[in-house]
């Protein structure tokens, strides 16, 4: 188990922190699990510019006292090794845990610097990781400890520099001259004497830890004296890094206007950042709000954020993003069934935009356009977002620079967890998340179904966790309540289908017409790799000789899901339970009419010998599947063992009146191939630790998707729900 923890500040008026810090030994009483330390080892260099100090500390930490019985100790022991660099302006503290190292790996790093625009100003720097091997089987409790201890340090930071700051000024102390190389050497003083008389130490200054070293040939442009002297950089600092920019780019007017408020750090991030990508990306370089999003996306992390925006450059180059609002043209299908467009705006000026997904059919779309067609489409949504971000800026006179999304989600069911769209969509998720960093200002889902937690199971673990707290979740009508829609969409513009005043142009949506559906070679000319590779498997079904699936369920309350489609014929579906397993399966090369079955694709299950009753049983209604029919459906296990899905040749009832076969049917049985039957299908298992209580965790809305169905089917005794379209 490894955690990593980190944390970046900046205070104001805290530009000597060495000093201050040293007073915190041997002991100190603003953090009482800090007992006692002792000096180790001490050095100075040659120059006095610096000094190198490493102590032994106690700890105790604030841990059950069952854990520390079973530990046998009363402390932790760390070693903390501080680098006071006078010349370079620094404070670099390094520590790790000396008790349990075996067992659990601590290491800790802080550095205090002077923000190099203005001294006033101190920034820290703080990582920290914990790798837990084995303790005594207490691992997660060590785990809660400490992250707890770490995040009492983090909050106490501030608070400890500035007591012993204070106490500095009430000493007098209110000056210290900066470090040259004429100073006498001032070595550090033992702990004990840091409370009586203080020694007088060069004041700090910096970049911060976490920025990026100019390139080497700017570093060897800098003249000698400047280099002596970080003052020489201080006056003209800014308007050399933002050189071949307008002149008003960091004014106070210009940031508040499109940049919102930033911290002196965090401007500092951006002019390096930006100045960065002029010396040395090849290509267009992106605006300060494109830079911003990046930066946000990753705490101000320059390394990170750095590396995220070149590999986006770099893809928008590839790809011909920055043209794509120019040169992409929506297919008529994606204009009459994609249910997504722009509306209006929200309360905080951010551009709408209103996703019917409950609407869509998301299988038909995938189906008729290819995964790259829908993927093409989400990116032109997204550019054009960023277009109406400018756009708002400038209407309201401040910074715009993400969107809200509204996401309808009655009419969802079962059909939209068909595995190859929701692996489109995860594709999709990825795109967007790599290169349209913090665009989603909030995402708000409305009349979530009983099967939306299915989804957000799925596709949860691929948004990024600053994104997930964006979404607000909505069952049933509790969006038009307190707290609902009112509270981030104008009453005027919440559209009709809303129970609002506002006409939405979003399209209804609606199935996709089967006869746009494309084939698997006209997918597979343009390297699309879709349901037709390895996702769906096909199955030949013939009168005597049906197909069988088997399913082994080991934890009760899993859930079975599948999708299939009647590629020829008519089939009668079941789902059987057995305690025991069947025999190994029976292939049927060759069906009782004299068809040659393919190899693989006829399997049977249930021997002939057993009986329906007492060797197995039906723990679902049989469901007939009509030629051209796609059937999504899902079954909640109430016991393990083994269930078998069964897809049974159709045969036609005959004439009630007469008792006699009808003449169509009789015709029909002249035909060899009316006797073999096609589907195509996929099913999944979803494990009842991932699925328990998330089914009725949410309320259930009538589905608005019904109206394009042939048939429902909804069995609350066995918790199965079956959906047929045509």
């Amino acid at each position: 188990m490894r955690i990593d923890f980190s944390s970046h500040k900046m205070n104001k008026q805290l530009s000597d922190p060495g000093m201050a810090y040293e007073r915190r030994f041997p002991t100190c009483h603003l953090i009482p699990m800090f007992v006692a330390s002792d000096v180790v080892e001490e050095e100075t260099n040659e120059d006095g510019s610096t000094t190198r100090v490493e102590r032994r500390c106690a700890l105790d930490v604030d841990a059950p006292r069952l854990l520390k019985r079973i530990a046998g100790v009363d402390y932790v022991y760390f070693i903390q090794k501080n680098t006071l660099n006078r010349k370079e302006r620094t404070l670099h503290i390094e520590s790790h845990n000396e008790t349990f190292s075996n067992r659990v790996i601590i290491h800790e790093t802080c550095c205090y610097s002077v923000h190099p625009e203005n001294e006033d100003w101190t920034c820290f720097e703080q990582t920290a990781s914990l790798d837990i091997k084995s303790f005594f089987g207490f691992e997660s409790t060590v785990e809660k400890i400490a992250m707890k201890q770490y995040a009492s340090s983090i909050k106490k930071g501030k608070e400890i520099i500035e007591f012993y700051l204070k106490e500095l000024e009430d000493e007098g102390i209110t000056h210290i001259p900066r470090w040259t190389p004429s100073s006498l050497p001032l070595p550090l003083p033992r702990p004990a004497s840091l409370f009586t008389s203080p020694p007088v130490l060069p004041k700090l200054a910096v970049t911060p830890a976490d920025s990026n070293p100019l390139p080497s040939d700017t570093a060897d442009s800098i003249p000698q004296d400047a280099k002596q002297d970080s003052s020489a950089l201080q006056p003209d600092s800014l308007s050399e890094i933002l050189a071949g920019t307008p002149e008003d780019k960091l004014d106070a007017d210009y940031i508040k206007r499109y940049l919102g408020d930033l911290t002196p750090l965090q401007e500092s991030c951006l002019i390096r950042l930006r100045k960065w990508l002029q010396e040395t990306h090849k290509g267009k370089i992106p605006k300060d709000e494109h830079i911003l999003r990046f930066l946000r996306a990753r705490d101000f992390n320059m390394d990170k954020a750095r590396e995220i925006l070149c590999q986006s450059l770099t893809w928008r180059k590839q790809h011909q993003v920055d043209y794509l609002l120019e040169t992409w043209s929506s297919p008529q299908v994606l204009q009459d069934y994609y249910t997504g467009g722009w509306h209006h705006h929200d309360r905080d000026g951010r551009p709408l935009y209103v996703l019917r997904l409950g609407q869509m059919d998301t299988k038909g779309l995938v189906r008729a356009l290819g995964e790259e067609s829908l993927l093409r489409h989400v990116l032109s949504i997204n550019e054009e977002g960023l277009r109406r971000c400018e756009e708002n800026t400038k209407v309201f006179g401040r910074p715009i620079s993400c969107w809200t999304c509204l996401v309808d989600l009655e009419g969802l069911n079962m059909r939209h967890l068909w595995r190859p769209g929701v692996k489109a969509l995860l594709r999709i998720i990825e795109v967007v998340e790599a290169n349209y960093p913090e665009t989603l200002g909030r995402l708000l889902i409305l009349r979530a179904p009983r099967v939306f937690p299915v989804l957000w199971t799925l596709v949860s673990p691929f948004i990024d966790e600053n994104t997930r707290k964006k979404f607000l979740i909505y069952a049933g009508n509790d969006y038009q309540g307190p707290g609902g829609l009112v509270d981030y969409i104008d009453k005027e513009i919440i559209p009709d289908f809303l129970a609002g005043e506002c006409m939405c142009e979003v399209p209804e949506g609606g199935l996709v017409p089967k006869s746009m559906y494309r084939t698997a070679e006209e997918l597979e000319n343009e390297d699309v790799r879709l349901w037709t590779e390895t996702i769906y498997q096909s199955a030949s079904i013939f009168k005597g000789a049906p197909h069988e699936l088997l399913i082994e369920i080991i934890d009760a309350s899993s859930v079975i899901t599948w999708d299939f489609d009647m590629c020829k014929g008519d089939v009668v579906f079941n789902i059987y339970h057995s305690k025991r397993a069947p025999q190994p399966p029976r292939k049927d090369p060759l069906g009782p009419h004299g068809i040659t079955s393919p190899v693989g694709n006829n399997v049977q299950l249930i021997d002939k010998s057993w009986t329906l009753g007492q060797d197995y049983s039906m723990v679902e209604s049989p469901l007939i599947c009509k030629e051209g029919e796609s059937v999504q459906g899902s079954h909640v296990t109430r016991w393990p063992g083994f269930y078998i899905l069964q897809w049974k040749f159709h045969s036609m009832p005959a004439c009630s009146a007469t008792n006699l076969p009808r003449v169509d049917d009789v015709l029909a049985t002249l035909q060899v191939s009316s006797h073999k039957c096609k589907v195509m299908f996929y099913t999944e298992v979803l494990g009842s630790e991932d699925f328990r209580g998330s089914m009725t965790s949410l309320e259930s809305s009538h589905s608005g998707f019904s109206q394009l169905s042939a048939a429902t089917t909804f069995s609350s005794q066995s918790q199965s729900s079956s959906m047929i379209s045509r």
